[in-house]
Formats: structure tokens, sequence, C-alpha cells
């Protein structure tokens, strides 16, 4: 079809290939027995009047019989041509991405061209950015979409973290096998069944569409449950088709840096990993502030760099540095970061899709100051802004001893490290369950109050389409809290400041080395009311507990 392959067999003839086209036919066999099962009615009721004319079906009951016959036939043909309508003009989903024009990477369009080329396969008709690790072909014909022809090749989709982690060979091999998906995809048969599963699915989500008043919204609920039927019948051979066509990408592209894709796979994994830890560990504190990292793709260089560094099963991979980045084929790659790093805050977080006074830019270089002591001193408030309001744990109660000589009552009303220690090491059973609980409510009050971003430009129409904040329990943000006052503290009195991990965000150093033990002190506190640990830290450190803390 596109000649021969790298390995000397024809094109498309490959066992994946051929075993896609098997089941896209059994795909276009379900459409085919529902077109059936539409025209029955209609056949019979011509079968019954051709008997009339020739004097074969005579008589009233054959008189009913027809009229009966064309009825049914009549609205099943009309609840057919509805249900292919609303199939042919459903919008399929995209994924959301950022569109890079071959102006804005002429090396990289080259790259895929070239790539294309060796493996005998039509070129991509465009290329667009994902804020995530994996890389995929698109079909963005749709008329809906309005951004391609109809009949144009797949686009592709490549994961931002790639092209700043991977140098340029590893890229050209991670993609080949993807590449290499155009030659199937070019097949008329697997063509006809993708775009057939595509409008079926569309139609499946017609009825949760906005703006549908009841009786369209009532025929759209019957055209789904058709779509969803008919989806059903066809899931599986459809889900085959595409393991043979990735099967066909894989056995095609074996050829082609083969050597250097085992490498680059090694790439894929880690690269994965560190994605993961910047987005949940550095940038969601950041959204969560109102703030968006805007070159999240290179922050994740930094994060793998770190990762290697700490992990011995790691050793070596930073030696690969040295090499041309994937993203030097890129003509401003930090433009295109920062365009990926909004989309990664919209898709990851639900933020805003454009940025605006609540919703900056942060650089890395101001995210200590803009993010990590910002987010610090807001918990610091709240925990004394909740505790203001439990009151006391329990006023009689003696101060728990030995405890270091200080300027000023624990029970005093200020923000201090005295009052919250005092609280939760008081005798009174469930202290630090009142005061956790308190701070859970008052946690998910703020968070409704948030303004929430229009629910656009994802599969299923609302985003976030994947929250990263995973549920927690209440004494774990008792302790997240009470480890910001005493961060504060330590910035304020000590010879401390706020600074960034980059795989696990906010950190506290004290003097050039981060302070990597004030866990276990809080945590002694609020799960076991232990304050003595805390105080050690707080003595050895140069805390000054009894001194207030600026908040916001």
């Amino acid at each position: 079809m596109y000649g021969v392959t790298s390995t000397g067999s024809p094109a498309g003839d490959e066992l994946g290939a051929r075993a896609a086209r098997v089941r896209a036919l059994a795909v276009l066999r379900v459409r085919g027995r529902a077109l059936g099962l539409a025209v029955l009615p209609a056949a019979v009721a011509v079968v019954l009047y051709a008997g009339g004319v020739t004097g074969h079906f005579t008589g009233a009951g054959w008189d009913a019989a027809r009229w009966v016959v064309t009825a049914l036939a009549v609205v099943v043909l009309l609840v057919a041509a509805a249900v292919a309508l609303v199939v042919a003009r459903s919008r399929p989903a995209v994924t959301p991405t950022v569109e890079l024009a071959e102006s804005a990477a002429p090396d990289l369009y080259r790259l895929v061209r070239d790539l294309a080329d060796r493996l005998g396969v039509p070129a991509p008709s465009a290329i667009a950015l994902t804020p995530d690790c994996d890389s995929w072909l698109e079909d963005r014909s749709h008329r809906a979409h309005g951004l391609h022809r109809s009949g144009d090749a797949p686009v592709l989709v490549i994961g931002s973290p790639f092209l700043w982690w991977m140098r340029v060979g590893e890229l050209r091999a991670v993609l080949a096998p993807v590449v290499a998906g155009t030659g199937p995809a070019a097949h008329s048969d697997i063509a006809a069944a993708r775009r057939f599963v595509r409008g079926l699915d569309a139609a499946v989500a017609v009825p949760r569409e906005p703006g549908l008043d009841p009786v369209r919204r009532l025929g759209a609920q019957g055209v789904g449950r058709i779509a969803r039927v008919l989806l059903q019948s066809c899931r599986t051979h459809a889900a085959e088709m595409e393991r043979g066509v990735a099967a066909a990408g894989s056995e095609r592209a074996q050829a082609v840096d083969y050597g250097v894709r085992i490498v680059a796979q090694e790439q894929v994994g880690l690269a994965y990993a560190g994605w993961d830890r910047l987005l949940t560990r550095v940038a969601l504190p950041a959204w969560r502030m109102g703030r968006w990292p805007a070159h999240l793709d290179a922050g994740v260089v930094s994060a793998l760099t770190e990762l290697s560094r700490r992990d011995r099963l790691a050793e070596g991979f930073t030696s690969r540095l040295g090499e041309r980045p994937a993203c030097d084929l890129l003509e401003e790659p930090g433009a295109v970061d920062e365009a990926t790093s909004l989309l990664a805050a919209h898709l990851f977080h639900g933020g805003p899709a454009e940025p605006g006074p609540d919703w900056a830019p942060v650089e890395w270089s101001a995210y200590a100051e803009e993010v990590v002591d910002r987010k610090w001193r807001a918990d610091a408030a709240r925990l004394h802004h909740v505790l203001d309001r439990l009151g006391p744990a329990d006023p009689d109660a003696a101060e728990p001893e030995p405890r270091p000589k200080r300027a000023a009552d624990p029970a005093d009303d200020g923000p201090t490290i005295s009052r919250i220690i005092a609280h939760l090491a008081a005798p009174q059973d469930g202290a630090a369950d009142i005061l956790a609980a308190a701070l859970t409510a008052q946690s998910a009050r703020e968070e409704g109050q948030r303004p929430v971003a229009p629910t656009a430009g994802g599969p299923d129409g609302t985003v976030p389409l994947f929250p990263l904040q995973p549920p927690r329990s209440g004494r774990d943000l008792l302790a997240d809290h009470v480890a910001a006052l005493v961060c504060c503290a330590a910035v304020d009195t000590a010879e401390a400041a706020p600074g960034l991990d980059w795989l696990d965000g906010p950190a506290l150093f004290v003097g050039d080395a981060r302070c990597t033990d004030l866990t276990g002190t809080v945590l002694a506190l609020v799960e076991d009311g232990d304050p003595e640990p805390l105080w050690a830290w707080l003595a050895r450190t140069g805390v000054r507990p009894e001194k207030p803390v600026r908040l916001i």
C-alpha cells in the first residue's frame, strides 16, 4: 500500500495489520446487521404489497397485516434515520492539546516526516503536545472539529515531558511505533470502523449535552440507548482492532533505532515517575494558591535529575544530559512550555484556561516566596482561626513538663507554637480529633468558595479531568497545618528559609541543608500528644515558640 517496509515485506502485511483488518470487518458487520434490522420491516412490507398485487396475499387479514407492517416499517426507518443522523453529526471527543504549527517546530516536523519515510507510511497531518507522558495518533478529520479535512492522516500527539527529558535520538525511537500506526489507519476498513465507533461513542454522550429542551432530551436518550447497545456489541472487536494496529506499528518499527528504543523505553518510565511527582508534590500546591508554574516541562528535568541522583537504580542517566535535548527541535521552547503548563493546570486542577489576576504564572525562582511561604502562612492562619473558635482544650489542666523557658504564657491567644502545643498536649481526650474535624470542615468550606472553572475542553466536557488531590484524613491535615506553623516560626525567628524540593515540593531549609526530621516530631505531637520531640527540635534549631508568627 505504501511501498516496502524496512524488513523487506510489503507495507501493510504485518500480522497485526491483518488482525486489525479482520476485527474492523467484524465492527462493520455490526453496522451492517443494524442496518439490516432497520430495513427488515420495510422489506416485509414490500413482500406483502407484492403478494397483494399478484393475488397471492388477499383478504381482510392480509390487508390488516400490510397496514401494521407498513406502520412499523415507517417508525423503524424514522428511528434508524434519527440514530444515523445523530451518529453522523455528533462531535467525537478530542483530547485537549497545544497545537504545534510547523513554523513553530520545523525540525520536529522534519524528524517525523523522515521517520514516516523510513517506515513507509503516510506522515501525520499535524503535531500537537499534551501534558502527559504518552504519545498516540488521533483522528481529527471529523467536520465538527473544523481542524482538518476529511481523509487527512491522523494528528501525532506527543507528551510534552518527552521533549524536555529525552534526547533527539531517544524521541525518534519512541515515536517510531506510534508513527508507524498511520499505515494501518489509512486502510479503508479500519478507518470506517473507527469512524463508526467514534460516532457511537459521541452519540452516547448526546443526552448529557446542556441546552436540550425536554422533548429533544427524551429523543436523545432513546438514541443514546440504541447507540450504547451497538457500542457494546462491537466493543470487543474495536479493542482488538486497536491492539492489532499497535502490534502492526511495533512490528514495522522494529528495525528503526531498535537498540536506542530499548534505552528510550527506560526513559519513558523514568519520565512518568518524575512527572507524577512534579505534578502532585510541586505543581498542586501552587495551583491551590492561585499560581501555575509556567515551566513544568523544564521542571521535570530538574526533578528527574534529582531522582537520578537519589536512586542508585537511575545512576548514569544524567550522563545523557550532554546530548542534544529534543526540545531543541522547537523554535521557542519557553513559549511552548508555558502553554502546556497552563493546559496541565486546566486539566489536572480545573484552573481557568487563560491567565488572570487570580490565576498568574510563577517562575521557579520565585516559587519559594510566592508559593511555599504563602502556603505555610495561609495554613497557619487557618489553624489559629479554627483554634480561636474552639477555645482551649482544657483551661484548668496543668502545663506538661518539662518545657523550655519562654517569655510568654503558652495559653496566650496569639498565633504561637506554644499555644498549639498546649492544646494538643492537654490531657483532654480527643482534643486532636476535635481540632482535626474542625480544620477539615473549615478547609472544605474554603474549597467550596473557590471559583469553579468553566466546564470545557475534555472528552466528557468537564474539568478537572484528572484531579490530583488525594483523599486525606483529618489527622494528616492537622499534621500538615502544625508543620506549616512550625515552618513559619522557623523562618521568622531562626536561620531558616522556605525552599523547593523537586521531588517532595515545599521544604524547609535550615542553613543550606533541607530539614528532614520535622515530620516525625509533629506526628508525635498530633498522634500521641507527646510534645517532647518537637520541643527538642525547636531548641536545637533555635526557634522561639513563644513569638507570634506572621500570618496572611
